[in-house]
């Protein structure tokens, strides 16, 4: 089993669910974004106010189901940064139901660090290298 250092517990809400009585595909990739935004703020690389210092930007995002989620089941998001390139970071997600101990979905992403000041992609900036290596057990 993969190593997640960073939890986030989900609450599956009523409206998540469609008419087969499970959550909607869509809310998946919903819950991985929010495990990624609470990563960044977790590492305190985002202050949860200021979007423009959120400095990223999505480029790839893809999911391996493996099974439903009901109303009621209890559910958290694994959230790691797998790789650190020059400007792009690679992120692996689950969804996992940590009563039965089952991975529900794997997602996987690529985030561009990106000024939205200027509007164009910028280098990973040092200080969250240093920040993503020492909380992943990179260095």
């Amino acid at each position: 089993m993969d190593e997640f250092r960073f939890y986030l517990p989900i609450q599956v809400r009523y409206g998540d669910l469609d008419p087969q009585r499970h959550v909607n595909n869509s809310r998946f990739f919903t819950y991985m974004e929010q495990g990624r935004v609470s990563y960044f703020h977790h590492l305190g690389l985002w202050d949860g106010v200021d979007f423009d210092r959120l400095g990223v930007i999505l480029l790839e995002t893809k999911i391996t189901f493996h099974s439903p989620i009901l109303f009621g089941q209890s559910i958290q998001v694994g959230v790691r940064t797998e790789r650190l390139g020059n400007k792009s970071l690679e992120v692996i997600t689950i969804l996992e139901d940590p009563d039965r101990g089952e991975e529900v979905a794997r997602g996987h992403s690529i985030l561009v660090t990106y000024d939205y000041n200027l509007g164009q992609s910028m280098p990973i900036p040092e200080e969250w290298r240093k920040v993503v290596q020492e909380f992943e057990g990179m260095l």
